[in-house]
């Protein structure tokens, strides 16, 4: 178990000087290629991946490209030796940093950002600036021109100076326009607003946390006596479930604030939720089947949907209501897309639940006075559907016909 294996390490290099010298020593033998501990490295490096991939496919994270630290360890060198050429890393304590105007200490005293260290091992700004010349200026590198880094908070002044640093250096090519965002999240609390951990103080896994998101889905759905889930589908609709709940529940949040962790509220139909829009595109599903005569028999079918109707009649106040709201989409995905907050994203979607539920509440469909009407109102009826599925496949939650 490595964490438990980082635990001991950890303990030990707090309380054992010799440890500690030894674990700092081999850091720059690392980063120096020395055969023996890249070997091992590669040994830890493998068994993480191992276990991150089976969270990866859980979560139904696909096509990502691993871009770790050690990645971008051929071009630290070059890093440290550019800026002291340029005369912005200068020495400081046997170590070599970049002194930025306007940061300064707790104490008032000059904050330097450290690319080099005294024992002449590299650190995260080090990376972090070889990362933004691989990304945006070496031509074989990504070729980027934005650049996104999804942290926490705490990390914002760091990253603030490594950009300012990357665009003195001119890591940032002047004749590109390449855009160096970082992008903060809060921290997830347990219910009592203090640090999320177990009932013995450790830290969550994530693991476990998803398995018991399935887990409390799968008992809710067959404890509901109108769920049409038959057994061997209990399964895979619990799964989609509960990890909707869970991306769900964080992404509606806005990102910069805290949030209280709570099965409870993420799994409940009513409200903001995963289980509530998965049972709002649910419930149309099924009128649209209705309304269409599709078979239902066989539950394993996907859905047909009708051809859009000739003309969209909007004869009830509702109906209005629905339609303006859906135009909006547009705006919103231009919205997120610029200024990343996916919770705006949750709020449109709960919105455009809402104002369909009124529409249906409102406005019969199957029962339509006229052909026409019937074919306008399955229209909004497709049209609200897909708004949901669409938005919820940009959150990577999968939607269900059936629930």
């Amino acid at each position: 178990d490595l964490v438990t294996l980082y635990k001991a390490a950890k303990q030990r290099f707090d309380q054992d000087e010799e440890f500690k010298t030894r674990a700092r020593d081999t850091v720059v033998k690392l980063q120096a290629g020395d055969e023996e501990s890249l070997t091992a490295w590669k040994s830890l490096c493998q068994a993480s991946r191992n276990e991150y991939d089976k969270i990866y496919d859980t979560l139904n994270i696909k096509g990502l490209t691993e871009r770790g630290e050690s990645f971008y360890n051929p071009f630290l060198s070059s890093v440290v030796s550019d800026l002291e050429e340029q005369e912005l890393a200068v020495p400081t304590e046997g170590a070599k940093a970049v002194f930025l105007d306007g940061y300064t200490g707790r104490d008032g005293t000059p904050l330097p950002i450290i690319v080099q260290k005294s024992d002449g091992g590299f650190n995260y700004a080090s990376t972090d600036l070889a990362a933004i010349r691989h990304r945006t200026e070496f031509e074989d590198g990504e070729n980027a021109d934005r650049v996104l880094y999804v942290t926490d908070a705490g990390q914002g002044q760091h990253f603030q100076m490594v950009f300012e640093v990357a665009k003195l250096a001119n890591f940032v090519p002047k004749d590109k326009k390449v855009s160096l965002e970082h992008v903060p999240f809060g921290l997830v609390q347990g219910e009592d607003g203090k640090k999320f951990a177990t009932r013995s103080g450790d830290t969550v896994k994530l693991r476990d946390l998803l398995d018991e998101a399935v887990n409390i889905a799968a008992a809710d759905i067959q404890s509901r006596e109108d769920s049409t889930i038959d057994k061997d589908q209990l399964q895979s609709v619990a799964t989609t479930v509960g990890i909707g709940a869970v991306k769900y529940a964080d992404l509606s949040m806005n990102r910069e604030s805290n949030y209280k962790f709570s099965y409870a509220r993420m799994l409940s139909l009513n409200g903001n939720t995963a289980p509530y829009m998965l049972y709002s595109y649910a419930r149309i599903c099924g009128i649209v089947r209705k309304a269409t005569g599709f078979d239902s028999a066989d539950e394993n079918a996907k859905m047909e949907w009708p051809e859009p109707a000739k003309e969209v009649l909007l004869t009830h106040e509702s109906e209005v209501a629905l339609v303006r709201n859906l135009v909006k989409l547009p705006d919103i995905l231009n919205e997120v897309e610029s200024e990343l907050y996916p919770n705006r994203l949750c709020d449109y979607l709960f919105e455009t639940s809402q104002k369909f539920n009124k529409f249906y509440e409102n406005c019969a469909v199957n029962n339509a006075e006229t052909p026409e009407l019937k074919a306008s109102r399955l229209t909004l009826c497709t049209v609200t559907a897909s708004t949901i599925k669409l938005l919820m496949g940009l959150l990577g939650i999968e939607v269900v016909e059936r629930l």
